[in-house]
């Protein structure tokens, strides 16, 4: 995909060395990581200043918790180099994930992923990355596909009522804020289990869904 391990600590270093802000350097180090190393393509998101979205609409329904329409996606593969020529155009935007290709997402509340995620290691089950937003919601990375198939899945588990667990899947259209940015003015995300070589690969949601589905509704309860 572009990188090594090793490459991305020289990258690190040489982004300080070159005189950027701390903060430039580590959101560029960080695209770069998502694009070269894990395949994953990115799009510069909105930020938010005093409740106003720096998108410009007075309106906006999610105020710096979106992409930039104007903003071109960075591909899967995109190198330091393109990456830091993109976020000079756009200085402080937020770094967002797009979902659907590479990986889906299953949202749930924070404490609750918190809870089967231990639970999950435990087990000894494959896992992908998972974060969490300031706004109390984590974010495990798995398979794409499992947006459309998770009330199905669900249902053949036994969970009769799947609308009644805090639990949603985000597929293709969706994106989300990704470590190190900031969402919505509440403070940054960050990785409760970082990508890894060895979670490079997201599992399949079946793997993960019946615990997740248990510790939320017993969280709800």
């Amino acid at each position: 995909m572009g990188f090594t391990i090793g490459g991305m600590r020289e990258i690190r270093s040489g982004t300080r060395r070159r005189g950027r802000s701390y903060r430039s350097a580590e959101e560029c180090t960080a695209v770069a990581e998502y694009t070269g190393l894990w395949g994953w393509p990115v799009v510069r998101g909105a930020r938010t200043a005093g409740g106003a979205c720096s998108c410009g609409r007075a309106d906006c329904p999610a105020p710096g918790a979106h992409p930039l329409d104007f903003a071109p996606e960075i591909p899967a593969g995109a190198t330091l180099d393109e990456v830091s020529r993109a976020w000079a155009e756009m200085p402080g935007a937020a770094v967002m994930l797009t979902v659907g290709r590479a990986f889906d997402v299953i949202e749930v509340a924070e404490p609750a992923g918190r809870g089967a995620l231990t639970r999950l290691e435990r087990m000894g089950l494959p896992l992908g990355p998972v974060a969490a937003t300031p706004d109390g919601r984590a974010h495990f990375f798995v398979a794409p596909g499992a947006a459309v198939e998770l009330t199905g899945l669900l249902y053949r588990m036994g969970w009769d009522d799947p609308g009644s667990l805090d639990l949603r899947g985000l597929g293709p259209g969706t994106y989300i804020t990704a470590p190190p940015s900031d969402r919505g003015g509440l403070g940054p995300v960050r990785w409760l289990r970082p990508p890894a070589l060895d979670t490079a690969q997201p599992p399949e949601a079946r793997l993960l869904l019946g615990t997740l589905a248990y510790v939320a509704h017993r969280s709800r309860a």
